[in-house]
């Protein structure tokens, strides 16, 4: 069964999500990475012969027996790296997880999905702000993601599950136990409209290092990142300097000068880390949500000739749409995102793309 072989390649000791892509992109899938030869493995790079007994382990395959069993009886739903579920803006981003778990009813692919992080301690102001920005989400048909934490993540789900908005809680453990268990009826009635999401196997404890690594499922699943209030240290400013990394929008709030739950979202506006929200149209205006722009009937566009490989692809894949996200465009001609940002840079130089709000693109026409 493939599901037994995507489980056991999980369970390898030493293989993280960069080299078990890796091995997918040689081996073709996760059953043929383990009916190669040993010697074979060898001249994969990344695989020493540690590594590759390791591989050859079937001890592996116990835990992904045990692994598999887990999830059937709780019906959660695994989804690797080359599924159509996978969530397709987290698998442009280079360090994304090889294998998700999932249990919920949300869409992980919608249209539009933003982020909301902030600190542990949230403020009444800060709370304000996460309700009220949810409310007004609703009409935009959003999902939004958080982490289920204290403050300002349990805030967010809490409020979505008050506006009726699909809401994924992304969890530092597995999906055997819930951490903080305070927040066990919200995250029952988020599988009503939204699910819980996770990265680690059964039997993993929500450890320290586990957090920094849940933040960047955070980060690389949304349009958008939201830092609702923020000290200057702690989960939420990774959270945001992860999301910039993946080059997506990051925004927050203003908070008061000396307040110690402002100071991080002041931080990113002053260092041009994210946009600045005075109002909550802000972010839909940003993001390009409010614009109607009436539908063109299509003209024959002809062809440059003069653009080299890359930007031609590009230049073919946007003729037949509109517009198009930095992220659906790296999936759809298969080119990373930092060469692709230079690509659209040149063809916007030329006159030939325009770059819109939310990091999308449109050929002119």
């Amino acid at each position: 069964m493939s599901l037994l072989h995507q489980l056991a390649l999980k369970f390898v000791p030493g293989i993280g999500d960069v080299l078990a892509k890796n091995l997918l992109s040689y081996c073709g899938s996760a059953k043929e990475i383990f009916k190669i030869p040993k010697h074979k493995l060898l001249f994969i790079p990344g695989i020493g012969p540690k590594m590759a007994a390791a591989i050859l382990n079937p001890i592996c395959f116990a835990r992904a027996e045990k692994e598999m069993k887990f999830l059937e009886r709780n019906k959660i739903q695994p989804i690797f790296y080359t599924d159509k579920t996978y969530p397709k803006r987290l698998k442009s981003c280079v360090d994304s997880p090889m294998l998700l778990f999932y249990k919920g009813n949300a869409d992980l692919n919608k249209q539009r999905v933003i982020s909301i992080v902030g600190t542990r301690h949230a403020t009444s102001y800060g709370k304000q702000i996460c309700e009220e920005l949810v409310a007004h989400l609703k009409a935009f048909d959003v999902s939004v993601v958080s982490g289920l934490a204290y403050g300002i993540d349990i805030c967010a789900h809490k409020a979505c599950v008050k506006h009726q908005v699909p809401t994924i809680g992304v969890l530092g453990h597995g999906l055997d136990r819930l951490y903080p268990a305070q927040h066990r009826n919200t995250a029952e009635k988020m599988l009503e409209n939204g699910g819980l999401l996770t990265e680690f196997p059964s039997e993993t404890n929500p450890d320290r290092e586990n957090f920094p690594k849940r933040n960047r499922i955070i980060a690389g699943m949304a349009d958008a990142t939201v830092v609702v209030e923020a000290s200057i240290k702690g989960g939420a400013l990774i959270t945001a300097e992860i999301a910039n990394s993946y080059n997506r929008d990051v925004f927050t709030f203003p908070g008061r000068i000396g307040d110690e739950f402002s100071e991080g979202c002041n931080f990113l506006v002053r260092f041009n880390k994210a946009g600045l929200l005075t109002g909550y149209d802000d972010l839909a205006t940003q993001l390009g949500w409010l614009d109607e722009k009436p539908k063109i009937k299509t003209q024959q566009l002809l062809f440059p000739l003069d653009l080299s490989a890359d930007e031609k692809q590009i230049f073919e894949t946007l003729k037949i749409s509109e517009q198009m996200g930095i992220d659906d465009l790296a999936i759809q001609t298969n080119i990373s995102v930092s060469t692709l940002a230079m690509n659209l840079l040149n063809l916007e130089m030329q006159g030939l793309v325009r770059s819109l709000p939310g990091k999308a693109y449109s050929l002119v026409r």
